[in-house]
């Protein structure tokens, strides 16, 4: 039963809107200037539209950083999971658990320093949960509860959405997060209190961090076709089984996680493994935006004209293609073998030792279809190696997210998938299904449609047209992992029992 809308409830509604609203967008815009100055210190470089990962970073300098940061990281985690109250979950504090005051801050900061250090996992559950323990202590102060604790509950998960949509400047990805993954439950209330509490909330952490184009898909086309919404159809499929497997293995990584002493070497070893890999690998570090624009911007000439697709300068000079190959003016490449060393290296070893690394955008990764088979495996090891790489910092001991990684994985996906389809169908771009594949394999692997649909439409500022083919794949893919899940679901509770029994007979 819904509550009576009265004036007072309107009232502390609409004051909790503006406070919680004010105050996380707050929290918000510093954990990411925090985040901006883990990243000058340890790796010498601050991500933007210009420079999505540490791509010109020494690579010694690289693994250094990501293994100190989650050695780091390991002892103090170490030290709050045993010796203090632990952090709650943001679904266990909307549901009433408490959340701890000093655990919380110091859990929310480690979560942005790993990832300014390079750990291959996400920032988003860091603003969240500090969104949920602000809002408890507001629901203290105020005596904010309703029937069976309903008010609170509300006012937690709305708060909660709140950090995600400030963090992101994305207020309808807040708005959709609280009430489709936390609350599950979509009232006029609750949007209208959700969307208000996040819009506040990313406008103020605009004010304090900057606004800042977080995906370039410039080279996309401008318009959606009907080739597209066939493509839709068949990368949602692909990505809702993707998006499955990496749901489950997350799961599994954060059932095995270890909860004594091995967090002290297993956090530090799996930051050596992550920058070993990010020899070759660069784009692996960090929560996924570098993987994530590879996808975005991998741009092929020959059909751009019939696409009707372009690429700016700009956008060519900070394409991660240019920035694997030691393209583009970066700090620090100079200093002693850059990011682009390695792939550059490993490049030239696939060419059989011909051509230069060089410094143009098509010197070392020519984008263009006779090299199609080079562009396919660039995508397939990053793929590969993000999905492996994150779950491997999960089950760690690490905390953190997986919304960021989701999208990275989509978006290579997808450009995979789209590398071979504009083969048959010139008028769609590589990057139109990038952003399809990205929405959709976060999709599939959050189980919520609307949150992922918006998140990456809001993060990559996309043309409201292209909402028609994103949200075909979305659903495809959403129903597809739905059934693949609850069939996985329903095999181990039919199988399981079976297999007890037939141990008794024998």
């Amino acid at each position: 039963m819904q509550p009576t809308v009265t004036i007072k409830r309107l009232g502390w509604l609409a004051a909790a809107t503006i406070v919680l609203g004010v105050l996380i967008g707050v929290g918000a815009g510093l954990l990411t200037l925090l985040l901006y100055g883990v990243e000058h210190v340890l790796l010498g470089y601050i991500e933007g539209p210009e420079l999505s990962g540490p791509f010109g970073v020494p690579a010694a300098r690289r693994a250094i950083s990501v293994t100190v940061g989650l050695g780091i990281a390991g002892i103090i985690w170490y030290l709050l999971r045993r010796k203090t109250t632990a952090v709650s979950s943001v679904k266990k504090a909307v549901a009433g658990e408490r959340m701890p005051f000093w655990q919380t801050i110091v859990h929310v900061v480690l979560q942005i320093f790993i990832v300014g250090s390079g750990a291959s996992i996400g920032r988003e559950v860091a603003p969240r949960e500090l969104g949920a323990m602000i809002a408890q202590r507001f629901c203290d102060l105020f005596h904010i509860e309703g029937v069976d604790g309903i008010d609170r509950r509300m006012v937690v998960a709305v708060a909660a959405g709140a950090g995600l949509g400030g963090v992101y400047d994305a207020p309808l990805a807040g708005m959709f997060f609280a009430v489709e993954i936390l609350l599950v439950d979509v009232t006029i209330e609750k949007v209208a209190f959700g969307l208000g509490m996040s819009a506040i909330a990313a406008f103020v952490a605009v004010a304090i961090k900057g606004h800042c184009l977080f995906y370039d898909i410039t080279a996309m086309q401008p318009e959606s076709t009907p080739t597209l919404m066939l493509f839709a159809l068949i990368c949602g499929a692909a990505c809702g089984v993707g998006g499955a497997l990496f749901r489950k293995g997350s799961q599994w990584a954060e059932a095995h996680k270890p909860t004594g002493k091995a967090i002290l070497r297993q956090m530090p070893l799996a930051g050596l493994i992550t920058g070993l890999v990010a020899i070759v690998v660069p784009q692996v570090m960090g929560n996924g935006r570098a993987a994530a624009q590879l996808g975005f911007s991998t741009f092929i000439p020959e059909t751009a004209g019939t696409a009707g697709a372009m690429q700016s300068a700009s956008s060519s000079a900070a394409s991660p293609w240019n920035l694997l190959t030691g393209g583009g003016n970066v700090s620090d490449s100079a200093s002693g073998g850059g990011a682009g060393s390695g792939m550059a290296s490993f490049w030239a070893m696939l060419q059989g030792g011909s051509g230069s690394s060089g410094s143009g955008m098509n010197a070392g990764f020519p984008l263009s279809q006779s090299n199609i088979w080079m562009l396919l495996g660039v995508l397939a090891l990053t793929f590969v190696t993000k999905a492996l790489v994150t779950l491997m910092t999960i089950r760690s001991g690490a905390s953190g997210g997986v919304l960021q990684p989701g999208i990275a994985l989509g978006s290579t996906l997808g450009a995979m998938l789209g590398l071979v389809w504009i083969l048959m169908f010139p008028t769609d771009s590589v990057t139109a299904c990038a952003l399809i594949g990205a929405a959709s394999l976060l999709s599939a692997s959050q189980q919520a449609p609307l949150m992922a649909m918006c998140l990456v439409m809001e993060l990559s500022e996309a043309p409201v047209s292209f909402f028609v083919p994103v949200g075909m794949a979305v659903a495809t893919s959403s129903l597809i992992s739905k059934w693949l899940l609850s069939r996985k679901q329903v095999d181990t509770y039919i199988l399981a029992p079976l297999s007890e029994g037939s141990c008794r007979t024998q």
